[in-house]
């Protein structure tokens, strides 16, 4: 009997100290956690801008994102898009919202060739991304191709590469068809700030009559990003092969690409 209440006794102890443990892990991530990656921009003459990015909703373009951030690849780079009540838009190393990144851009020894990454959101599948476009929110940038085709909603929503965009205004047309991954935490005055900048019609508009005026006459530069991962590893995004418009559009002609003298 006595060993039989022994045993018990021990049992008792080891559930009570299994609960004990789950309990402790519990509370140590609700008051801990894992802390999410924060992105911070100084952008001259307006100054510091934190950014929580959210790798559980958008791992893909957080992963693409880190990367080129702590590679340096947005260091001297501008704001070239705003639009008052909207958004601005930045991470084009052309500064003609035409620009991508490379591989080489984002791994040593990558190739020279443009690439793109998977647009994560609810119209591409992506069913967990549910974060609003609201202030302060940043997205991937993308191409829309449907213009051409209605066809091209894929190639559209797997578009995006390096340029993003942080809400000044929210906007529920938005949600669903562009990835957004993270939001102001700090700075967001700054954001508005940028947002009264002087603008001007884009130079090689083909519309003038119905051109966006959003082109900054002095353009907001990033003198640095870069991102704190506090010990993470997101590693490399599964790159896309991008969309060659002009190959598209001969096929549809029944025309060889090749076929054109250099």
């Amino acid at each position: 009997m006595k060993t039989k209440n022994l045993i018990w006794i021990i049992a008792l102890i080891l559930v009570i100290v299994l609960i004990a443990g789950l309990g402790y892990g519990y509370y140590k991530k609700a008051t801990i956690g894992e802390k999410n990656p924060v992105a911070t921009m100084e952008v001259e003459n307006f100054g510091t801008i934190k950014i929580e990015l959210y790798p559980e909703l958008a791992p893909e373009t957080v992963a693409n994102f880190t990367t080129l951030a702590n590679r340096g690849f947005y260091n001297g780079l501008t704001f070239h898009r705003v639009v008052k009540d909207f958004m601005i838009q930045g991470g084009d190393k052309e500064g003609t919202g035409k620009g991508s990144a490379t591989i080489a851009d984002l791994k040593d020894g990558g190739e020279e060739k443009a690439y793109t990454i998977k647009g994560e959101f609810i119209a591409n599948g992506v069913n967990k991304n549910k974060l609003k476009f609201e202030e302060g929110v940043i997205g991937m940038a993308r191409s829309d191709y449907t213009s051409y085709s209605p066809s091209l909603t894929e190639e559209s929503y797997n578009s995006g590469s390096t340029q993003f965009f942080i809400m000044t205004k929210a906007n529920a047309s938005l949600n669903g068809y562009y990835t957004s991954f993270g939001k102001v935490i700090e700075g967001l005055d700054i954001v508005h700030k940028i947002e009264e900048v002087e603008v001007k019609v884009a130079e090689d508009s083909q519309e003038e009559e119905n051109a966006e005026v959003s082109t900054p006459v002095n353009p907001p530069k990033i003198l640095t990003l870069s991102v704190e991962t506090y010990g993470e590893d997101y590693g490399l995004p599964q790159t896309l092969e991008p969309f060659d418009y002009m190959t598209w559009m001969y096929k549809q002609y029944g025309i060889d690409p090749n076929s054109f003298v250099q």
